[in-house]
């Protein structure tokens, strides 16, 4: 094609739909969104749902017997006698005593008390919940995100979300999830006790749903920040944060379920620490604490449905700080691909199925207005095919192929619609999101 685009744009659109729609119950909005009807985001709140030893063995040569014992002899003898008792009655004492020390508790040869690391005093040992509550809720506030919204009648009308989030500083910094900010018009932030701030947005990654907040304000308890690589499965876990966007400063408590767990959240697979600490909608972007009351991570997620029960997951603390220095500096985190599309994951029939998709794969769900992807022609429904010669079978091997990329780098891409493929370059983008 002399023009470098996949398709022409044709009369009937994408075959199976109605123009330029995506078959049904997906529909194409004006801007280009791809999205099944009645989808929501089950981690968001909004507001229609207010989410013998050791002594040396052998004997001493014996001595002759004297034929007679002088007094003066005898006085000795009987004061050592004495004095030999003393000795065995301490030692006796001694060797009660040992037997009953407390776990971990040694003794050395002097008969000092030794304790050991695995002592029960150790300070690795964790705090109560009720110290670990008392350490940490200051740091945890609620946040209220102003977004608009589209009712029944499709009229544009304000609402509100709810969600949570850590405050990181001071000054005012404070990280929470990019889903609890997004589209948001607003944000006012509610600190334990009871203060309310108007909260101006520093900067969003939705790639690990991260988000930061800045409120004006001084003297704040920020938190202290754990080592998120040091956990281990059946460490105690606290979260913190506001469930259904009304219970603030609730506290529930459980343990570390699994580490690295791989969940996809909608923006791709991340590495996630899974607790049993209850978390609902609401909870997102609040904090999730060690024994020692440290945060490791930042709560992001919970499994829902009928037959499912503690199932929560969090952002690795060791993770999302690089993110969150990358956002107060420049407000997003620079060196991020972007091709100019999102994707849906088709990875059986039965979805395919729902979307009217004549088979799985990887679609492309919404086109980025302005990106190399729209300057070339790809369209909501189109199949990515293959990326740089690798076929593409799932959003993970997407994500593969860009991750090993560069800002600036040119590969080919195919594209299949209507049962019709074609391939051409993309230029990799830097992705510099809209609020930037």
């Amino acid at each position: 094609m002399n023009d470098n685009r996949f398709f022409y744009r044709e009369q009937g659109g994408f075959t199976g739909g109605q123009g330029d729609a995506f078959p049904h119950p997906v529909s194409r909005e004006e801007n280009g969104y791809l999205r099944q009807a009645q989808s929501n985001d089950p981690r968001r709140l909004d507001s229609e749902s207010f989410y013998s030893g050791g002594q040396g063995g052998g004997r001493k040569p014996k001595k002759e017997k004297a034929p007679f014992l002088t007094k003066k002899a005898a006085a000795v003898v009987l004061t050592l006698c004495i004095g030999a008792s003393a000795v065995f009655g301490f030692g006796a004492g001694m060797m009660t005593g040992r037997s009953n020390l407390p776990t971990g508790v040694t003794q050395n040869d002097t008969g000092v008390l030794q304790t050991s690391a695995d002592a029960g005093s150790s300070s690795g040992s964790d705090l109560s919940v009720a110290d670990i509550a008392a350490k940490t809720q200051d740091s945890v506030v609620e946040i209220t995100t102003e977004v608009v919204q589209t009712n029944q009648f499709m009229q544009q009308v304000s609402g509100e979300a709810a969600g949570s989030g850590v405050i990181i500083s001071e000054d005012g910094y404070i990280v929470t999830n990019n889903h609890v900010v997004e589209d948001g018009t607003s944000y006012t932030v509610r600190t334990k006790d009871g203060t309310s701030y108007d909260a101006a947005l520093i900067g969003r990654d939705p790639q690990t749903d991260l988000a930061v907040l800045k409120i004006e304000a001084a003297g704040l308890t920020p938190v202290t920040f754990g080592d998120s690589d040091a956990i281990a499965v059946g460490d105690t876990t606290v979260a913190i944060g506001n469930p259904l966007g009304t219970l603030g400063g609730t506290v529930t408590d459980g343990i570390v379920s699994a580490t690295n767990r791989e969940i996809n959240l909608g923006n791709g697979a991340m590495n996630l620490i899974q607790t049993n600490a209850a978390i609902n909608p609401g909870n997102s972007g609040g904090g999730l604490f060690n024994g020692q009351g440290e945060l490791i991570g930042i709560v992001v997620a919970k499994s829902g449905g009928t037959n499912v029960e503690g199932l929560g997951y969090a952002i690795p603390v060791n993770e999302a700080k690089d993110v969150v220095d990358e956002l107060i500096e420049n407000g997003y985190v620079t060196g991020r691909i972007s091709i100019g599309v999102s994707v849906l994951d088709v990875s059986d029939v039965q979805t395919a199925m729902s979307y009217g998709l004549s088979g799985t794969g990887v679609y492309v769900a919404q086109v980025t207005e302005g990106s190399a992807a729209e300057k070339l022609g790809i369209q909501a429904g189109d199949r990515i095919v293959s990326l740089d010669g690798r076929e593409i079978a799932t959003s993970s091997d997407l994500e593969e192929v860009i991750d090993s990329h560069s800002v600036g780098d040119t590969v080919e891409i195919t594209i299949e619609r209507s049962g019709r493929t074609a391939s051409t370059n993309i230029t990799f983008e830097e992705y510099v999101p809209s609020n930037s």
